[in-house]
């Protein structure tokens, strides 16, 4: 069941990708790179003003817990016992790591310079989508 829950989860970003509307699914998809930019852009000028930057790695452990088990007697009777088990469980722990603040101000500059380039260009893409999609549009105002 948990199994279930997980795809589920999975595919809720996806699914509500899918459930956008056409002109909503036309800027995404056509202004991601400029967001991906974006999104680094800011991970490093965050790193370079705390002075390090933030890692993630995940750390498998197994813990006691209780087991549930279906039983039988002689009488074919079915009876849930509990027994203790070993469990394998995962969780993920975020670490500092040093960072060059040289390296990560060449970074910083050729990610802005990245991003003016895609400005323009994620620009263009939205008002063609709004031009492609006008009922959205009238919608939203």
């Amino acid at each position: 069941m948990t199994r279930n829950i997980a795809l589920t989860l999975a595919a809720l970003p996806l699914l509500l990708a899918a459930c956008g509307t056409p002109q909503e699914r036309c800027i995404s998809k056509n202004t991601r790179e400029y967001r991906n930019v974006s999104n680094l852009l800011r991970e490093v000028e965050g790193n370079l003003a705390r002075g390090y930057a933030w890692e993630e790695r995940v750390v498998y452990d197994e813990i006691l817990t209780q087991c549930r088990d279906l039983v039988r007697d002689r009488e074919g009777n079915a009876r849930v016992i509990y027994t203790p088990c070993w469990r394998d469980v995962s969780t993920t722990q975020r670490y500092r790591v040093a960072i060059d603040p040289a390296a990560e101000q060449r970074k910083r500059a050729n990610l802005a310079a990245r991003q003016k380039e895609l400005a323009g260009q994620a620009e263009a893409y939205v008002r063609a989508c709004q031009a492609a999609y006008p009922e959205e549009q009238k919608a939203a105002q």
